[in-house]
């Protein structure tokens, strides 16, 4: 079943855009990312143009991370705290984010702007998740367990504006979480991503928080970070295409459940290195669109006043 989509100004399949969103809601409830990393780059292999795809699929990750999150919540595996200093700098980050993505929007180089961006940050992240996933279940098999301690003192527990944290057992400076929401702000801004393929691993690995926890805490920034990203598209360069969300959102909803089950069933290393698997598999698709020669070399398109 064919629909105009009238922001984006193309006809897609209604029951596809109802499996990517599905697909992308199992990802946020097993993994704690909000499933932008993935969406966004399926709609452009669907024809939705990428500044629209980029505002639309923050809309979507805000209910997939909804539906996620409760079922964390019900579990208690959310820190609160954790997750509002995050969210302090994700909102900055977020804005700041916005502004350089009309500015490039206005130089009619948002498009590039936005795959490199994916390309670029998928490859680092993707690769450095899957080495340690690796690394980590080879040390499972030879029955050492636990590989890093997470209380270990670094540089992070040095610094000032130090806070106690008592879900994940922490007391470090706000500094680095804040840091951390800031840079995730301003990936959602410009790459239409919820942010957890980066701070996923930065709130472990960075930060020390037990995993179990991670992903509730990462849900409950998502949700705000991408709705004040939406919010700040809708009214400032209109590419929210609502016809487009509302199709994402309804599969979203049910497959953040479905996600928050299966991932219950499975060991921290087989979650982070089925997410790194999936991160680089994008990253891949993306660098050969690139990088291989269009069908058509050059296209039309009207030129902004």
């Amino acid at each position: 079943m064919q629909v105009y989509l009238p922001i984006a100004e193309v006809s897609v399949n209604a029951f596809l855009l109802l499996g990517l969103g599905g697909l992308v809601g199992v990802l946020s409830g097993m993994f704690g990312v909000g499933g932008g990393f993935l969406i966004t780059p399926l709609l452009f292999f669907v024809g939705i143009p990428p500044a629209v795809a980029v505002a639309t699929s923050a809309n979507q990750i805000v209910a997939s991370s909804v539906s996620g999150v409760l079922a964390h919540l019900r579990r208690r595996t959310v820190d609160l705290r954790m997750g509002l200093v995050l969210l302090a700098g994700g909102l900055l980050g977020a804005g700041i984010g916005v502004q350089v993505f009309n500015i490039l929007r206005d130089l009619g180089q948002v498009d590039l702007l936005v795959r490199l961006s994916y390309v670029v940050f998928l490859g680092i992240i993707g690769g450095l998740m899957f080495l340690e996933s690796l690394q980590a279940m080879r040390r499972t098999r030879k029955g050492t367990s636990s590989p890093v301690k997470r209380h270990k003192h670094n540089w992070v527990h040095g610094l000032p504006l130090k806070m106690r944290f008592r879900t994940s057992g922490l007391y470090i400076s706000v500094l680095p979480p804040m840091l951390v929401g800031l840079s995730v702000g301003v990936l959602s801004a410009i790459m239409g991503v919820g942010g957890g393929f980066i701070m996923v691993p930065a709130m472990i690995y960075l930060l020390g928080m037990p995993t179990k926890v991670v992903v509730g805490t990462s849900l409950f920034q998502i949700i705000f970070v991408t709705a004040f990203t939406t919010l700040l598209h809708a009214t400032t360069n209109y590419t929210v295409d609502m016809l487009l969300a509302l199709l994402l959102i309804l599969g979203g909803v049910l497959g953040a459940q479905l996600g928050t089950r299966v991932g219950l069933l499975m060991k921290a290393e087989q979650l982070r290195i089925l997410l790194a698997a999936l991160v680089l598999l994008v990253c891949g698709k993306l660098a050969l669109d690139l990088l291989l020669r269009p069908s058509e070399l050059y296209s039309l398109a009207p030129v902004a006043a």
